[in-house]
């Protein structure tokens, strides 16, 4: 695939969150997808799979906010098979506190498909708003 191509899933990806479309989301993902979110919170952690993904971490994190995180690309930068996402995300709570928060993915497309994400963003902020591992 070419560089324009893989950018082109990641936008695809982003576009369709936007628009709650997860069976689009989970489409652009390969089956065995790896995705690592850096740090020691109680979301990170390597997931293996779709469905450890969507079991382990997406059900845990989504099911303490109201609808979701609004994500917005603010660049993406594309080399090769690599594809760098930076992205701010606003979201609420169930009880009603801010969640808003500054992602960098870094992601490889393999057969147009996102095959391996490593996400980056402010942990503070996450053990702030949701407890740090252990609480």
């Amino acid at each position: 695939m070419s560089i324009a191509e893989n950018r082109q899933v990641v936008l695809d990806f982003y576009e369709a969150g936007a628009r709650g479309d997860m069976d689009t989301c989970f489409g652009l993902l390969a089956d065995d997808v790896t995705w690592t979110n850096i740090g020691s919170t109680k979301f990170s952690g390597t997931y293996v799979g779709k469905q450890a993904l969507a079991e382990d971490l997406l059900g845990p994190l989504f099911g303490q906010l109201k609808a979701g995180i609004a994500s917005r690309v603010e660049r993406l930068t594309a080399e090769g098979d690599i594809v760098v996402a930076e992205t701010t995300g606003t979201a609420e709570t169930a009880d009603g506190r801010s969640y808003n928060n500054t992602y960098c993915q870094v992601m490889r497309i393999r057969d147009c498909q996102i095959a391996e994400v490593k996400e980056y963003m402010d942990t503070a902020l996450i053990d702030s708003v949701f407890g740090s591992v252990g609480s």
